[in-house]
């Protein structure tokens, strides 16, 4: 399979995507990130509970967490025009993060990592490696993570980019020994333009302090 671009390429990539559309009309975008926060409640998180949406860009997801009480919220993606756009209709005291995953360094734990959709372009083995190394060191003890790829019979490529699909199990087995799944979910995405995308969504806990 064809490896993802390059950390460069990647932020190029993106950038362009964000350009060529407005924000609701990107593949990706939910008017109501439904799934997702019925996860997240699942979780019983103190509204102090720090939580970052890992590639969340101008996804509705932090704004909805903070109408719901959520107060320590951060937003990781690659795409400073996503983030510019994000910023429009978040709070100052929302942390906007310009990064790779692949290489970002984390300054704090969190007790939610959410990602919809990213780790599923990362095609490279071992940019995978550097994306789980960084999951493990950021979520503090028994924090959740919540993890959404294209399922089995999901796309083989999206926005341009060929991606890796995976089921709980496989998500699962990645992250063992130290989070433990708690919960799977099946979605079907309907992007703006009609397109229906298969989606697994898998709940895990860390399992041990960490």
């Amino acid at each position: 399979m064809a490896s993802d671009p390059t950390p460069a390429g990647r932020r190029d990539h993106w950038n362009a995507a964000y350009t060529r559309n407005p924000p609701d009309r990107v593949s990706w975008f939910e008017a109501e990130p439904t799934t997702s926060l019925d996860l997240v409640e699942t979780c019983s998180l103190a509204p102090d509970a720090p939580i970052i949406d890992i590639g969340g860009g101008a996804s509705r997801l932090t704004e909805a967490l903070y109408a719901r009480g959520y107060r320590d919220l951060s937003i990781l993606d690659i795409s400073r025009i996503a983030l510019d756009e994000a910023a429009r209709s978040l709070p100052a005291t929302v942390t906007l993060i310009e990064a790779d995953i692949t290489a970002w360094q984390p300054q704090k734990h969190y007790a939610l990592w959410h990602d919809r959709a990213v780790f599923h372009f990362l095609t490279d083995p071992q940019d995978r490696a550097s994306y789980l190394a960084t999951l493990r060191r950021a979520v503090m003890p028994h924090g959740h993570v919540i993890l959404a790829t294209f399922a089995p019979d999901g796309p083989e490529r999206c926005s341009g980019l060929p991606v890796v699909r995976y089921d709980a199990d496989r998500m699962a087995e990645l992250l063992a020994p130290d989070f433990t799944l708690i919960a799977r979910r099946a979605h079907t995405h309907n992007t703006p333009g009609g397109a229906a995308q298969r989606f697994i969504y898998a709940h895990l806990q860390r399992t041990g302090p960490g």
